[in-house]
């Protein structure tokens, strides 16, 4: 699709381009038919193109590298380390409540692998992504990268619990800035409604992960043996190496604003400034795509937000969907294997069959995410993936397993196929509504902040003793998604009330109120801004 309407060209008479101008502007929007008289030479398609084969496929590997080395952990537990290293079901599984930081040793010692991950990882998001707008994006994910693939590597040597431990502390604080930062990135690049689909191309990287991670854990594991070390050492060994190896040619391959990127045209850098400035619901409302980073984004205005009946539902009501449904999420991806282990499948059968599994997240991301970019609606396509998920648990709960193990195994395919999409339609709706560019830096990250926690709970629901039936992880992973719903169905009826009464509001009292500077430092507060819904 060309920027420009083209209507004059064809000969139409006044009402028949009215008829279609009209109709352009409910298809386009109000913001991105400006955008189109302004820049008619323009190819919006074609700028899109550009950038989606410069940015996507960097991303998409990287999020595959990160959820790779994150979540091997429970292809490794399969392939001997649980055993090789003595671990009790509690220290792989559960997860404690309270921070590391306020811990002595010896209470450090009774953590869990899996929750000692989360703690840093969740306490470190909000400083990594300020490091954005202070570094260029290509510089400080390139030395996350290369971080966390030395911790990764670095777990292949260890030889005891309190190793392991260490590790994945550090995992978590070298993993921390990436995912916050990937979704600011992708939202510094593309307007509202075309945001999901390229987040969730990315974030299918993890349903890719997912299911690469059987298959290459089932072929690593093969070299048990060699050179004196088990196959697990070798699945950390080798994944390591490669995520230092990509970590690397970040720095030349990721591009960082589209003020510099040196394969736009300047007429194509000024086109999507355009763009992004005038990406707010209405024809009138600006924000701020290039300001400098300002405490205040950080500090102010997070205090203001609660004051701020939006912001409160923002920190509270907007986050908890991607809360609850990251802990669901969480336990499948560690528990997943192990769930296949017990329907009486071997080990190497459990690494192959959860390629299926994730393969079919995959596809459902994809999909939810097209579909909701193109009918410009969020709720809906939260809320009824969560249904799917909920399908998914209750079979669990009520397949009797040791009968009927091809049915329990047909289950998980909803379970993983709604959570998905679900959480990554969360995590656009709130880039989607919070401005200007700061702001948003500091609350996706703060969002993903408190989303993360879900991980550290979501690790400690599956408890050993309870395989194979899981009561507890199966019935608290069904309860979270219900109060998710519900959650959504709030926050939808909240912001649609909110931009009714900015509606009842004209452009000239607005303006006889506010400075123009004033409108762009208030961001999605502004009277001219509407929310998505």
């Amino acid at each position: 699709m060309r920027a420009s309407t083209g209507n004059a060209e064809y000969g139409e008479s006044g009402k028949e381009a009215s008829f279609h101008h009209e109709r352009a502007a409910r298809i386009l929007g109000v913001e991105e038919m400006g955008v189109a008289q302004q820049f008619e030479d323009v190819d919006t398609a074609k700028v899109l193109r550009k950038i989606d084969w410069r940015l996507l496929p960097v991303l998409s590997f990287l999020y595959l590298l990160a959820f790779l080395d994150r979540s091997n952990l429970g292809n490794a537990k399969v392939a001997g380390l649980a055993d090789d290293l003595a671990l009790t079901g509690t220290q792989f599984n559960l997860a404690a409540t309270v921070s590391l930081y306020l811990l002595p040793f010896e209470s450090i010692l009774r953590l869990t692998a899996s929750q000692v991950f989360f703690f840093p990882y969740c306490l470190l998001e909000i400083p990594a992504n300020v490091m954005l707008k202070i570094l260029r994006p290509s510089r400080w994910i390139g030395c996350l990268v290369v971080a966390w693939g030395t911790v990764t590597t670095c777990t292949g040597a260890i030889h005891n619990y309190e190793g392991l431990l260490c590790v994945r502390i550090f995992l978590g604080v070298t993993e921390a800035g990436f995912f916050p930062a990937a979704t600011y990135l992708v939202s510094a690049w593309y307007c509202r409604f075309e945001v999901q689909t390229r987040i969730g191309i990315f974030y299918c990287a993890a349903s890719l992960a997912g299911a690469f991670s059987g298959i290459l854990a089932f072929g690593i594991s093969k070299m048990d043996g060699v050179g004196g070390l088990a196959g697990w050492n070798w699945i950390f060994i080798l994944e390591g190496m490669v995520t230092i190896l990509t970590g690397f040619a970040v720095f030349w391959l990721l591009p960082d604003s589209p003020e510099t990127a040196k394969w736009l045209s300047p007429r194509e850098k000024e086109f999507l400034r355009y763009r992004l400035e005038q990406d707010t619901g209405t024809k009138e409302g600006r924000v701020n795509t290039t300001e400098k980073f300002e405490l205040k984004y950080l500090i102010k205005d997070r205090l203001q937000d609660l004051g701020y009946r939006l912001h409160l539902l923002g920190i509270n009501v907007r986050i908890f969907p991607t809360v609850l449904d990251v802990i669901p999420n969480y336990a499948m991806t560690f528990t997943a294997p192990q769930i296949i282990v017990n329907l009486g499948y071997s080990s190497a059968q459990a690494q192959l069959l959860t390629v299926p599994i994730y393969a079919g997240a995959l596809i459902s991301t994809i999909v939810c995410a097209r579909l909701s970019d193109r009918y410009k609606n969020r709720w809906k396509f939260v809320v009824f993936p969560y249904l799917a998920a909920v399908v998914g648990f209750i079979g669990l709960l009520a397949v009797p397993q040791e009968r009927l193990p091809g049915l329990t195994y047909a289950f998980l395919f909803p379970v993983t196929a709604g959570c998905y999409p679900g959480v990554i339609t969360v995590v656009s709706w709130i880039a989607n509504n919070i401005a200007p560019s700061s702001k948003r830096a500091c609350g996706v990250a703060l969002s993903l902040m408190m989303a993360n926690f879900g991980g550290a709970i979501g690790s400690n629901i599956f408890l050993a003793d309870e395989a194979p039936r899981y009561w507890t992880g199966y019935g608290l992973s069904l309860g979270f998604l219900v109060i998710a719903i519900g959650c959504t169905f709030f926050l939808r009826g909240a912001l649609e009330r909110i931009n009714h009464k900015r509606d009842q509001y004209t452009e000239a009292e607005v303006r006889e109120k506010y400075s123009e500077q004033e409108l762009l430092d208030m961001g999605d507060a502004s009277p001219l801004y509407r929310y998505v819904y």
